[in-house]
């Protein structure tokens, strides 16, 4: 993952990183996001921000969600659902693979729920 381009969004950030060449964007994440898929041939992920995560979700830039299930019970860390805020969204499965015998990767592909109008 290391080798792969990176680009963060921040407004504060600068850098250096712990990880080689990033590029830093300022401004509206969805929006830099929505370029990022329009101008790149390569795929766009998304790690560890649940905020930006739940935001693109809802603009409707998301794909795929890769899931990966560790074996490790942990106390929780949170109230909030980890999908809160990103729309109504039905996940339908897109594949699945164990990594080293106990860990399980599941994606999924968000497809919006439209509900019929009254």
């Amino acid at each position: 993952m290391l080798s792969c381009p990176a680009t963060v969004v921040s407004s504060t950030l600068q850098g250096p990183f712990d990880w080689p060449g990033p590029t830093v964007a300022n401004g509206d994440a969805v929006e830099i996001v929505r370029r990022m898929k329009e101008e790149s041939d390569v795929p766009v992920r998304s790690h560890g921000s649940l905020s930006l995560n739940r935001a693109l979700m809802a603009a409707g830039l998301v794909d795929r969600i890769q899931v990966t299930v560790f074996p490790v019970i942990a106390a929780q860390t949170g109230d909030e659902p980890v999908f809160a805020g990103a729309g109504d969204f039905r996940p339908r499965p897109a594949g699945d693979r164990t990594l080293d015998g106990r860990t399980q990767e599941l994606v999924y592909r968000p497809t919006l729920r439209t509900w019929p109008a009254s």
